[in-house]
């Protein structure tokens, strides 16, 4: 039963956001919309902030665990992107896109809520920095391109495009067909025989060595 009345309030309070925005969203909004006495908040999560946390992280975490079979099923950049673009358009159906951007809104100015949200990001960004990981190996981008930060920039791009989608929809359809023209690069790198490869990985290495400390 307790399980139960957890599990009705952090899908009250997803809901609650969807419905009225971060500032709107309250004990009062939540128990609404879970169908619960308010009380209930604060027993089983001892303050709003919290539940928002626990909330946050339990619906991410389920989203996660429901595309790690398609991560896995993936076998290059170009397949890893239209898993991305399935991702995206399931997250703004279910309007998971909505609670993101009020959480991201949110965490500009309340730490409490940052440290939620950064938490929240850093489950989608774990699976895709150990994807790219397994497709980059032995590439000659490898050696150029830090995983993890490529990671956290492909997280940061499609956050980005969830939002911009809102205010320019044929702009964010036009970034990602240039990302998807991107991958078709990497592919062509690939593709190249051993002799270019080894001339490429020269000349990225020197390149990468000429920048700035």
């Amino acid at each position: 039963m307790a399980e139960d009345t957890r599990q009705r309030l952090i899908d009250g309070a997803l809901e609650a956001i969807r419905r009225h925005g971060l500032a709107g969203t309250s004990a009062r909004s939540i128990a609404a919309a879970a169908g619960v006495n308010q009380a209930l908040v604060f027993y089983h999560f001892g303050s709003v902030h919290e539940l928002l946390k626990v909330a946050s992280l339990a619906a991410t975490r389920a989203r996660v665990d429901a595309f790690l079979d398609r991560l896995a099923a993936v076998t290059t950049l170009r397949e890893l992107l239209a898993a991305g673009r399935e991702l995206h358009a399931e997250e703004r159906t279910l309007g998971n896109v909505a609670v993101l951007a009020q959480l991201l809104a949110g965490a500009q100015s309340d730490p409490h809520l940052a440290d939620a949200t950064r938490a929240t990001l850093q489950l989608w960004i774990t699976p895709i920095e150990q994807t790219l990981a397994r497709l980059l190996a032995g590439s000659p981008l490898a050696e150029l391109l830090d995983t993890a930060g490529l990671a956290r920039a492909v997280s940061a791009a499609f956050i980005g495009l969830e939002l911009f989608e809102g205010v320019d929809p044929d702009g964010a359809v036009a970034a990602l067909e240039a990302v998807e023209r991107i991958t078709v690069l990497a592919e062509v790198v690939d593709d190249l025989g051993p002799v270019a490869r080894r001339t490429l990985r020269a000349k990225l290495r020197r390149r990468d060595g000429a920048r700035p400390p």
